[in-house]
């Protein structure tokens, strides 16, 4: 009988290296990884059995968004969230929807073993969530992503100062947006992409400069577009193609930074030819 495959995921080392050698003894065969990135790759390369993460882990990602990615790639493993904070009760109403087991620490080893084995001998899997491309989940969540950015905007002392209309505010995104689907689908060339985008971005420089406007303004809203952008993205990680994520996401990062490039070199050039007071 082939041994049961697990992906062990902890951000601490020690942590890391004794629930493996424990789960081992067990007969187990364990894929230890330390992070969230090498994780996800590891879910669409390799085939596993049983998903064991830690909850919390460094950066934006956590363990709900390996649950939630091994829901999508392989939804027949069984997946485990292990969590060392007692005050989680927000968090785990969210991630039992999508984990079958929540364990606290500190737990045993054999403990772990032993639901495992248990659970692991009546588990049928989840239903296959059907996959999205990242630009059909932006076109989708399009409105949602400029209603989560506003009211960011609006919780920023600086760029709420700036007294505007909703329309005024938001009024680029829509084309931003757009924009951003459309690299992502790869749906025209990068010479008539630099061309829209600096007729397009320039507008909304000069427009900046006209509404009074800091670059650093300029700067910030842009850091919280895509901090919108990526929240959309992980409320969707269930349902997103895996296999273009990470090269999605450094396209986003990148079309957002040419923008703002674009932007703020116009609003430069405005401010340039403005009469000296």
């Amino acid at each position: 009988m082939e041994p049961i495959r697990v992906l062990l995921v902890d951000d601490d080392q020690a942590v890391l290296e004794m629930m493996q050698r424990g789960l081992e003894s067990q007969r187990f065969k364990v894929t230890p990884v330390t992070g969230v990135a090498e994780a996800l790759a590891r879910i669409n390369t390799d085939t596993f059995d049983v998903l064991v993460t830690d909850q919390r882990m460094p950066g934006p990602a956590d363990g709900f968004t390996l649950v939630s990615a091994m829901r999508s790639a392989q939804p027949e493993v069984l997946t485990v969230v292990t969590s060392g904070n007692p005050d989680t009760q927000a968090a785990m109403a969210a991630i039992v929807l999508q984990a079958d087991e929540i364990l606290m620490k500190p737990h045993d080893v054999r403990v772990l073993g032993e639901l495992i084995r248990k659970r692991m001998a009546t588990h049928k899997g989840s239903a296959r969530t059907a996959r999205e491309s990242v630009a059909a989940i932006l076109k989708r969540e399009a409105t949602a992503i400029i209603a989560d950015w506003l009211e960011r905007l609006k919780e920023d002392e600086v760029l709420s100062s700036v007294l505007l209309g909703e329309g005024d505010r938001t009024g680029h995104l829509p084309r931003l947006l757009q924009d951003l689907v459309s690299r992502l689908n790869g749906s025209h060339l990068l010479t008539n992409k630099q061309h829209r985008i600096s007729a397009y971005a320039a507008e909304h420089g000069m427009l900046r400069f006209s509404q009074g406007y800091s670059i650093e303004m300029i700067v910030d809203e842009s850091r919280l577009l895509q901090v919108s952008i990526f929240h959309g993205l992980h409320n969707n990680l269930h349902c997103v193609d895996l296999s273009t994520l990470l090269v999605d996401v450094m396209t986003i990062a990148d079309e957002v930074d040419s923008q703002l490039r674009e932007s703020i070199g116009s609003y430069l050039q405005h401010a340039g030819r403005q009469p000296a007071a």
